[in-house]
């Protein structure tokens, strides 16, 4: 059975997102709670971001590469919702002070152009819905101490997530092999880290795919024009104010943030 007192854990992570204090892992205190407390937790806390006038935007997918599946004990990826008010362009600035332990990642987003329903969806019916793919990052956070994450904590915190940037050129996937899609980002010109799409669950397709069924147990859809952030292809790289991050892509293109220190 999940965890009883959600609602008083997703208050918490509430009062963190907006304070900007972190608070102890949920983990600490019950060893026991696992993925589905987590998700109660989420289905918690989504409400009441919402009723701040906040909107959904779309989501993202985390855990989709092996390395991080090992650090969590998963056999499969966690999934939170992406917000409006947490979206921003290349070349945006990202205020240090919006987030709490922030890290950066590049990833291979998809604008979705069909509603996309599951049980039952294929990658080839996600490639068929998607209207293209685009370069991004992924900017994650967590509002749980010293990123002390067990499971339970980081699906109950929106899967980690802190805020998402996309380039403007939106790239169509006919004839295009996702999972050959090589990055570079560098920091203050500096090269920190590479990858390549194959990371994402062997095809960053297949994630939309994924989480297309997974919502579904819920009766959510991917909505047209939702973003889908696929998981990060490399390890994930502290922020600091004055850092400007650019993710090179193959055949998508650059996507670039400056981080500064408050709005």
């Amino acid at each position: 059975m999940p965890v009883t007192d959600a609602p008083a854990k997703a208050r918490a992570l509430y009062e963190a997102r907006r304070t900007r204090v972190p608070i102890p892992p949920f983990t600490d205190e019950d060893p026991t709670l696992g993925m589905a407390d987590g998700y109660a937790i989420q289905r918690e806390l989504v409400p009441l971001l919402l009723a701040d006038g906040d909107r959904i935007a779309g989501y993202k997918v985390g855990a989709t590469s092996k390395p991080a599946q090992r650090l969590f004990g998963l056999d499969s990826p966690d999934y939170g919702p992406v917000f409006g008010s947490t979206v921003y362009g290349s070349g945006d600035a990202v205020p240090l002070d919006r987030f709490i332990q922030p890290k950066i990642e590049a990833e291979i987003a998809f604008v979705i152009r069909d509603r996309l329903a599951g049980p039952g969806v294929t990658a080839a019916d996600a490639r068929r819905a998607v209207a293209g793919a685009v370069a991004a990052v992924e900017i994650v956070d967590s509002r749980i101490e010293d990123w002390r994450i067990k499971l339970a904590d980081t699906v109950a915190d929106l899967a980690s997530n802190g805020a998402v940037a996309f380039s403007g050129q939106l790239v169509p996937v006919d004839g295009l092999d996702v999972r050959l899609i090589g990055v570079a980002l560098s920091r203050n010109g500096e090269l920190v880290d590479t990858g390549a799409g194959a990371a994402a669950l062997g095809d960053p397709i297949a994630v939309v795919a994924w989480l297309a069924n997974v919502l579904a147990e819920n009766g959510v859809a991917l909505e047209p024009g939702h973003l889908v952030m696929t998981g990060s292809l490399h390890a994930p790289v502290p922020m600091a104010a004055g850092d400007v991050f650019r993710a090179e892509f193959d055949r998508l293109g650059p996507v670039t943030v400056r981080v500064v220190e408050g709005a």
